[in-house]
């Protein structure tokens, strides 16, 4: 086997089981020997050595493995494109690196117009690696439809050839296009398959980052121990193997589980970091992911920051057009940070972005927040409206933690048809709320509760609300009852 040959090898099996930087040091190596002896080789290397900048979250060594594909780009491009009338595979692997390079630097209307060729010749193709590569533009570009159909058939493609290596692959890159359109149970299928083939074939990047996805999946439909458990297991290899995609993810997933809960101190604490510049910021392609739960978490918790320059800077990302949901998240977010004369008018307009894409669960987020909007302002009819619309289209997407939320917010707002609080409904409290609960329960006032537990009464009062509205209590007094009743023998 040539030297060459050994980088590529190593490169590709460390980008699937070991240090990201290792595997795009040794793939660009073995892309730059063989430029010139062997361009196909040079290529596959340089491919994967973007996946691998991509995973440990380095944008310039991502641009730096797209500029070896093929020649600069630039005053060159005529000629280029003269040489492409006699050789259309140069003139396709140009037009990849451009489209790519302008993905990465939020140009997405010049990015379809670059890639949709390719994306097409690569969709043409039999062979599993090349339609999985098709998924991936697709994905890139925020064409979910495309991104599932294809990567689908790459799956039964990878399946059907006994490629062992792959198809944990191909499932993670599906299971994460699921998960972004709102497919979350088909999304934990295809995560769960996925981690049991990358497990038995020693790829502990792919299991790492299926772990992730199963982590995002269980913080809208499982309990915060299973949220951690498969968070934890994802930021372990994450960690050691700079992993900075899949960190980000397992930490996202963690905070929209304290959301989901009531827990937005906590989980704007988590987010911070991620959306802001510092030594912890989150992968540089899932900003805009996280933002609307960040600023939603902000709000809610009464964090003394002002998000409006992080919401105009997302604003510019949705106006791209990657996300067909932006929009409506962008609308979103606008309502929850702004003035009660226009949040009306905004959580509106939000609602009507969501009736144009399909996207059950961030759409029934938004009916959540305007039905919370409308109850503290003392509309309950209008609030159990949005309520019962939110549980329902949580429901229908098994967004189980999601629809007791809302069904708390029901119940605070008034609706005689929600059934009342069963036995065990202290399960739907996070460790800290119970505390505040058995607290107060006890007869310690807010001040006492914050002093006892090191907090702030700002944080107290804050997490009391949420208490109440997870139980469907009004006052103490009837959370003391409550509590007496579901633990007799604790007071």
């Amino acid at each position: 086997m040539s030297g060459v040959s050994v980088e590529l090898t190593q490169g590709l099996l460390l980008l699937h089981d070991g240090p990201v930087t290792d595997a795009y040091n040794l793939l660009l190596l073995a892309a730059t020997a063989s430029r010139t002896t062997d361009p196909a080789r040079s290529r596959t290397a340089c491919v994967h050595a973007t996946l691998a900048a991509w995973a440990g979250g380095d944008r310039d060594g991502y641009r730096r493995a797209l500029d070896a594909l093929c020649a600069p780009a630039g005053p060159q491009s005529a000629a280029r494109h003269e040489a492409a009338d006699q050789d259309p595979a140069d003139a396709l692997w140009c037009d990849y690196r451009d489209g790519m390079r302008c993905v990465v630097d939020g140009e997405f209307r010049r990015a379809n117009a670059l890639l949709r060729p390719v994306l097409e010749v690569l969709t043409a193709r039999t062979d599993a690696p090349g339609l999985m590569s098709a998924g991936t533009i697709a994905l890139m570009l925020g064409d979910l439809p495309t991104t599932r159909r294809v990567l689908g058939i790459a799956l039964a493609t990878a399946r059907a050839a006994g490629s062992t290596a792959l198809v944990p692959r191909v499932l993670e890159h599906l299971a994460y296009a699921e998960l972004r359109e709102g497919s979350y149970h088909q999304a934990r299928v295809h995560a769960e398959a996925g981690l049991e083939a990358a497990g038995r074939g020693g790829q502990r990047n792919v299991v790492a980052g299926l772990s992730a996805v199963l982590a995002l999946a269980a913080s809208i439909a499982g309990g915060p121990a299973t949220v951690a458990t498969h968070a934890q297991a994802a930021l372990r290899t994450a960690h050691a193997h700079g992993l900075s995609q899949t960190s980000t993810l397992a930490e996202w997933a963690q905070a929209r589980a304290d959301l989901g809960h009531g827990d937005a101190e906590h989980a704007a604490a988590r987010l911070a970091p991620l959306v802001r510049s510092g030594p912890r910021q989150g992968h540089f392609g899932l900003w805009a992911m996280v933002v609307p739960c960040y600023v939603e978490s902000a709000v809610l918790a009464g964090h003394d920051v002002d998000p409006a320059g992080l919401i105009d800077r997302y604003a510019v990302w949705a106006a791209m057009g990657a996300d067909p949901q932006a929009p409506a998240l962008l609308a979103r977010c606008r309502a929850l940070v702004s003035s009660d004369g226009r949040a009306e008018e905004l959580f509106t307009a939000a609602l009507a972005e969501h009736d144009k894409v399909n996207g059950p669960y961030e759409h029934a987020r938004t009916q959540l927040a305007h039905g919370m909007w409308l109850r503290r302002r003392r509309r309950p009819v209008e609030a159990r409206s949005q309520l019962r619309a939110a549980v329902l289209g949580f429901e229908q997407c098994g967004a189980d933690v999601w629809a007791g939320h809302a069904r708390g917010e029901l119940r605070a707002a008034g609706d005689t048809l929600t059934t009342a609080p069963e036995t065990g409904s202290l399960g739907l409290l996070t460790p800290q709320q119970l505390r505040i609960a058995r607290s107060v329960a006890e007869g310690a006032t807010n001040r006492e509760v914050a002093q006892k537990l090191s907090i702030s009464t700002r944080t107290v009062e804050y997490h009391l609300r949420n208490v109440f509205t997870q139980l469907g209590v009004r006052s103490r007094g009837a959370l003391t009852r409550l509590l007496g009743a579901e633990q007799p023998g604790h007071f």
